[in-house]
């Protein structure tokens, strides 16, 4: 097997090209171009230094990736039948270069002996034509994985391989998920080549609009203010907030702690729940949007108290997701749901230090909607086995609790009176658990249902209620029941 040294062509001409890899070129006898289509191509041609190329690999392929592939199997399978070859690939062989490193990997699993002989790197030569300090924050994206990769607002973005009108097409829609369409962007056209080199402002929404666009274009967009970001990148939300809270920022939204907000987080929790109900997709995308914010209003105000910021909340979460599920991250079997849960629980147990169930009971927050954390306190007791065996046992014992409450209630002993109606309560909350039914939601929609009929009375007579007898409310109560059937079946 032959030894494959990998020689960078630099981005342009004889000047970006080093001595070493002019040196190998000189001195060898089987080199391999993985494209002829590059301005040093000629100056080699004319220190008569003989090669061939993969171009009519291209011709074979309309997928880059399957023309990658070939080339690097052309390489090693050369490489084993003719001994030494020499490999040149535009500017470094490191930077932007697939086929380069295909062959990294698997010379590193068959132990091929590779080198590589560098040059300048396109990206040094914008770097140098933009005058621009990389050190500064810059992200180098690949413009045909522009939608995995995506962009930083926060730094300078260079976006490579723009080699034709229909890429700069597609790069373009995905920038404007970040920019605006008047953003402006630099466009660059074969950066250090003489005679070639081309660079334009324009805004960017004309990106696709220009003429020149070919194999070595390139675009970089500078680091930019909120007045340029569009579309929903959590770092735009974050900077909004940011600023809101700054010295110079929303007098409302600098007014606000963690105590002030309780009650807007619980609303909004509570219209998410009312779009789901209502099964309204554009709603959701609001609701959702409303709780997220709330979650990046509360990690700004730690931030500022030097607590926490949103990026360790995301950190937290990831880490708690990737510890609770050990079947996907790790080697633990679950195939059922039921075992998903079972295990989840047991490594909370462990992650909250609980050593005994009623840690685990009083963790439910009191803070839960009475009806809702009683569903939980019940559940994780029945995790235990302290659960009735049938749902008839817990029908009887609301049977009891509700003769126990009539027996107080003649006594007028006010403090008997709310136990025993709390236990009754807690009772019918077992039923609900018993069935799989929430009983805040089953509550809801008795609450629902009371509204449309008491609208359905209000509706139907002349008369204000304070004028109506209670047999009158009634009778219109009993005839919007069949008013209300009708309606909800009409369809069936």
């Amino acid at each position: 097997m032959g030894k494959i040294t990998i020689i960078g062509l630099g981005p342009g001409g004889i000047d970006d090209i080093s001595l070493g890899a002019i040196d190998k070129l000189k001195n060898s006898s089987n080199i391999y171009l993985r494209t002829e289509i590059h301005p040093i191509v000629p100056v080699l041609k004319e220190m008569s230094i003989n090669f061939k190329s993969f171009d009519w690999v291209y011709e074979e392929h309309k997928d880059f990736q399957e023309v990658y592939k070939q080339i690097t199997e052309e390489l090693i399978m050369r490489a084993r039948n003719e001994g030494d070859i020499v490999y040149g690939v535009p500017g470094h062989p490191l930077v932007a270069e697939e086929t380069v490193e295909r062959i990294m990997k698997i010379s590193n699993k068959r132990a091929i002996e590779v080198e590589v002989i560098p040059s300048m790197s396109f990206i040094d030569r914008l770097i140098n034509v933009l005058g621009i300090d990389p050190i500064m924050g810059l992200k180098i994206v690949d413009g045909l994985q522009i939608i995995t990769q995506g962009c930083d607002i926060k730094v300078g973005n260079i976006i490579t391989q723009v080699y034709s009108p229909l890429i700069a097409s597609e790069v373009k829609l995905q920038l404007m998920e970040y920019y605006k369409d008047e953003t402006p962007i630099w466009v660059i056209r074969a950066a250090g080549v003489k005679d070639r080199e081309k660079i334009e402002k324009v805004p960017l929404y004309e990106l696709d609009r220009l003429s020149w666009i070919d194999h070595l274009t390139s675009v970089y967009i500078p680091p930019m203010d909120l007045k340029h970001l569009s579309g929903g990148q959590i770092d735009r939300l974050v900077a909004i907030m940011d600023t809101l809270r700054s010295e110079k920022g929303c007098p409302w939204d600098r007014k606000q702690d963690h105590s002030s907000l309780k009650e807007n987080l619980i609303e909004e929790a509570y219209e998410v729940i009312d779009a789901i109900e209502n099964q309204s997709m554009e709603d959701l995308e609001e609701e959702l949007g409303d709780v997220l914010l709330q979650v990046v209003f509360h990690s700004q105000i730690a931030k500022e108290n030097g607590f926490f910021n949103f990026n360790d909340v995301v950190r937290n979460i990831c880490d708690k997701l990737v510890y609770r599920h050990p079947h996907i991250f790790s080697n633990v079997k679950a195939t059922t749901s039921e075992e998903v849960l079972t295990n989840w629980e047991k490594l909370k147990k462990i992650e909250k230090g609980m050593t005994s169930q009623t840690e685990v009971l009083r963790s439910i927050p009191p803070s839960l909607p009475a009806l809702m954390r009683a569903y939980k306190v019940q559940k994780k007791a029945g995790d235990v086995g302290f659960d009735w065996p049938e749902i008839e046992n817990v029908m009887g014992k609301v049977e009891e609790e509700w003769n126990e409450l009539l027996e107080v209630y003649y006594s007028a002993e006010k403090g008997k009176i709310v136990e025993e109606l709390g236990d009754l309560l807690f009772s019918i909350v077992n039923i609900s658990r018993f069935l799989k039914i929430q009983p805040e939601l089953a509550l809801g929609q008795a609450i629902e249902k009371f509204i449309e009929r008491f609208s359905y009375i209000e509706k139907n007579t002349d008369k204000n209620f304070e004028e109506m007898t209670l047999e009158e409310m009634d009778r219109l109560w009993e005839q919007s029941k069949i008013h209300n059937f009708n309606k909800n079946n009409k369809n069936y």
